[in-house]
């Protein structure tokens, strides 16, 4: 794999049956099966997977650098949560077209 994979998907909005909201950007198609072969890779060295089948990466968004996971989707590809300071630090809004860069760490 690359050192990072970059994709521009917009934000959307899952809400659970309680009301509460998370937001996400889908990381799919090539760049998805970027990140699938890394997470293959990182079960084989490590000998298991993480919670959820989740791969950890350093995620950046305009300004903002942080470090979260990517969860696979059923679909095929990942989701990346974008939470609440991350979305306010770079005025986005749902539907709103996001510019990520993943680094897997």
């Amino acid at each position: 794999m690359s050192e990072s994979v970059s994709v521009v998907a917009p934000l959307w909005r899952w809400t659970a049956k309680n009301g509460v909201s998370w937001f996400f950007v889908t990381i799919d198609g090539d760049q998805g099966e970027e990140l699938s072969a890394t997470e293959a890779m990182r079960r084989l060295e490590l000998g298991g997977q993480r919670g959820f089948r989740s791969l950890k990466v350093e995620a950046c968004i305009g300004e903002t650098v942080w470090q979260t996971s990517c969860f696979p989707r059923d679909e095929g590809g990942w989701m990346l949560p974008v939470k609440a300071p991350v979305r306010k630090a770079e005025k986005l809004a749902e539907g709103d077209p996001v510019a990520v860069t993943l680094r897997p760490v």
